[in-house]
């Protein structure tokens, strides 16, 4: 984790071109999302076996570096603008389960984030299997319809968030898609689905520059609530 850390706090200057994982680690995949942003994917040797990373970027260097294991459950995460980091607490009520997800269609989930700066925020919901299958620049992944509330330590409940994503069964992993955030009344939707996936020697890998939707709308910063579940 330190190494990591070390990596994406980086001045945004030093971003611009090539993304280098941390020394052993390797990184795997590029992707190019809708919302002006692109995130490479890693792994390092000396993490629990299916333990994955995420560093993702806008057009103004690094926004987000998460970690998940190999139920993709959030374990932890990093915001490099405001220094904030969040870590999954032991114990969870209902731990997320991406087998469950895969085998009976559902999976229910109830945990709580632990922020750095004293925040405990509940996290409550499920993701579903809709049945529908896409193919995306060659890549085939299942479509996810999810629900999820943010809770505060008193139980109130300070977001709610609805929306479509997309899973790779041999990735073990979620991508975004079209999401709906009320927080307090206020209504935010977004769409971070992936566009372009990106191999080792194929152009585009190891970027960390955003392609597309990179304009006044798209660029604005996204609710967090679910894009940071789904690392």
């Amino acid at each position: 984790m330190k190494a990591a850390l070390a990596v994406i706090c980086l001045a945004a200057p030093a971003w611009a071109g090539d993304f280098t994982a941390p020394q052993g680690c390797e990184t795997w995949m590029t992707v190019q999302q809708k919302n002006c942003r692109v995130s490479n994917y890693y792994r390092c040797a000396g993490d629990p076996a299916g333990d994955q990373w995420r560093a993702a970027f806008d057009e103004d260097g690094p926004t987000y570096l998460a970690r998940i294991d190999a139920e993709a459950q959030w374990l932890e995460s990093f915001t490099p603008r405001d220094g904030l980091r969040d870590r999954l607490e032991p114990g969870a009520a209902d731990p997320a389960s991406f087998s469950t997800l895969l085998q009976t269609g559902r999976d229910d989930f109830d945990f709580v984030m632990a922020g750095s700066d004293g925040a405990r925020i509940r996290y409550r919901g499920h993701d579903s299997l809709t049945g529908l299958r896409v193919t995306i620049d060659g890549v085939e992944l299942q479509q996810t319809a999810y629900e999820i509330e943010e809770l505060q330590p008193d139980g109130s409940v300070t977001a709610h968030e609805t929306g479509n994503q997309f899973v790779h069964a041999g990735w073990r992993r979620f991508f975004g898609g079209t999401s709906t955030r009320d927080s307090g009344g206020t209504v935010t939707r977004a769409d971070a689905g992936p566009v372009q996936f990106s191999f080792p020697g194929e152009a585009g890998f190891a970027t960390t520059t955003p392609l597309i939707g990179c304009d006044a709308v798209m660029s604005q910063a996204l609710p967090q609530g679910v894009i940071h579940v789904r690392n």
